[in-house]
């Protein structure tokens, strides 16, 4: 009996034993940390003290299939085709005689188009190479005019010359605008890849004013100035890797009577993806 009690004791005392050593080990394994496409291997020595190795893994993340941009902002040029039949537009009265062509003609670089989208996302159609695109923003257009004498009238709407010697005669048209496109990325595993986009997007004018500025002196004109409360447009963009270009074409005339001018846009996109 008391060989089989020792026998016991023996064995008891050697399962704490090992149950100690592969404690000890357990303790001594090694912590791994992924971050994206970076390995971080943490381990103890002897004295207690970590060590830090960082390896760098090649495998490239995986995409999801609902991705989400914030912010973008988009910096160009904004002007019109004009297709104005002036003399019927001054027999109507929307022009005051004198105003013409080349009176309404636009500062091509001066005239600007700023939009800022609050979110863009794109949804994965066909393994992340085809995917849907949406978002939703505003579109800032300022139109600064050739001649600026240019003034408008409301109540009726009415163009007509004024004075000179002006710093700044602009007309600002501004749009909510909901984009929708067809998206082809030929790289979906960068972010800063290469593909475009095309699609539509539809605008609703919230605000025009034209501004005027005479030295120190501002004075605005708040007025929808009988322009067409919606807006749809032909859309594109082009990613070259670090580099994203868009551009719009109106698919009417922006005007509801008086001129006929169809908008468009190009410039260049600050954006994630």
């Amino acid at each position: 009996m008391k060989r089989i009690l020792l026998a016991l004791c023996a064995a008891v005392i050697t399962m704490s034993s090992i149950a100690q050593t592969d404690s000890t080990r357990k303790e001594d394994k090694t912590d791994t940390i992924r971050i994206g496409g970076m390995v971080i291997i943490k381990k103890k020595d002897k004295d207690g003290d970590s060590d830090k190795k960082i390896v760098l893994s090649n495998k490239r993340k995986k995409n999801s299939n609902v991705s989400t941009n914030w912010w973008i902002v988009d910096i160009g040029f904004a002007n019109v085709n004009d297709e104005t039949n002036y003399p019927a537009a001054v027999t109507s009265g929307f022009l005051a005689p004198g105003v013409g062509e080349d009176q309404l003609e636009l500062r091509t670089g001066k005239s600007v188009n700023v939009n800022i989208w609050a979110f863009m996302q794109r949804l994965n159609i066909i393994k992340h190479v085809v995917n849907l695109k949406y978002g939703l923003g505003v579109e800032l257009n300022n139109y600064h005019f050739d001649d600026e004498r240019v003034r408008f009238q409301k109540n009726p709407t009415r163009i007509d010359l004024g004075h000179t010697d002006l710093k700044k005669n602009k007309l600002a048209v501004d749009y909510v605008t909901v984009p929708i496109l067809l998206n082809f990325n030929f790289t979906p595993g960068r972010n800063k890849g290469f593909g475009l986009s095309a699609g539509v997007s539809g605008g609703y004018l919230y605000s025009a004013r034209q501004k005027i500025k005479n030295n120190d002196d501002k004075d605005k004109l708040h007025d929808d100035f009988d322009l067409k409360k919606w807006k749809v447009s032909y859309i594109g963009e082009v990613n070259l890797g670090p580099v994203r270009l868009y551009g719009s074409y109106a698919t009417q005339n922006m005007w509801e009577k008086g001129l006929d001018q169809t908008p468009y846009t190009v410039g260049i996109r600050l954006s994630n993806w």
